[in-house]
């Protein structure tokens, strides 16, 4: 772990059984996990963490929208290293960049975040110089080279369940945890389907709260192309709001 204090933090993690799926792979919400401990560590490290934000600002670190390429998953068992990096903010949003290596250092996945601050109080977004966050150098290496902009479905969404929000759901902050929305998507396949394909990409873009006791409606459509892209949105019963978009990309396993 890092001693110094710099832009880039580097940690590294083994993967554990309850971090695995039924192939032995890390599942894909273990990493969003990963990414967002990583990133709590890297803010803390540069004196900007939860507890921080929390007694002097009144705000959160709130995940946005990220996108993830995936060369492949790491195993049970296996040793990775996480290191990630801020980009310089603009008014309001945080990019943070994070890259996942083997244990011979090899790239094995690439994603790219936008955060925010959200007043814990009032539940809205804060302006970036609130808390005044300056890095100790600036970084202009992406991760992936590639913009987040708006999600578009292909114009045949079809529902494939529904989702009460429970206690096992949430998080500190009371809302659902972003790691969960990556499961809820996961079940969009069936078992077969995983077992026959694996996640090349996702972007996902976190839009409404979700709060216990919310029903949320998982629609699911595939492009018409035979492209293994597949769109994924999530929307809240109670007052029919979009909670989440995603893209998935599958690819055939080898």
């Amino acid at each position: 772990m890092s001693t110094v204090k710099e832009s880039i933090f580097r940690t590294k993690s083994h993967v554990d059984l309850r971090d695995v799926d039924f192939t032995r792979h890390l599942k894909l919400s273990s990493l969003f996990s990963y990414f967002q401990d990583v990133a709590s560590l890297a803010a803390d490290h540069l004196g900007y963490g939860i507890e921080r934000l929390a007694k002097e600002f009144g705000v959160a670190w709130i995940l946005l929208r990220i996108r993830v390429d995936i060369e492949r998953m790491p195993k049970w068992d296996e040793e990775m290293t996480i290191e990630t990096w801020p980009i310089e903010p603009n008014r309001v949003e945080f990019q943070r960049d994070f890259l996942v290596r083997d244990k011979n250092g090899n790239i094995i996945i690439r994603a790219v975040s936008v955060w925010v601050i959200m007043d814990l109080k009032e539940r809205r977004l804060k302006r970036a110089e609130t808390i005044g966050l300056q890095y100790p150098e600036k970084i202009k290496e992406r991760a992936i080279d590639v913009r987040l902009g708006k999600l578009k479905g292909f114009g045949q969404l079809k529902e494939v369940y529904k989702k009460v929000i429970g206690y096992s759901d949430i998080d500190f902050n009371g809302h659902l945890n972003n790691s969960k929305y990556v499961d809820f998507i996961m079940d969009c396949f069936s078992i077969d389907e995983h077992k026959q394909n694996q996640i090349q990409s996702i972007e996902m873009h976190f839009i409404n709260e979700a709060l216990p006791g919310d029903t949320i409606t998982i629609y699911k459509e595939h492009s018409n192309s035979n492209t293994g892209l597949f769109f994924i949105e999530g929307m809240n019963e109670m007052d029919n709001k979009t909670v989440f978009k995603a893209l998935v990309h599958l690819s055939r396993k080898s």
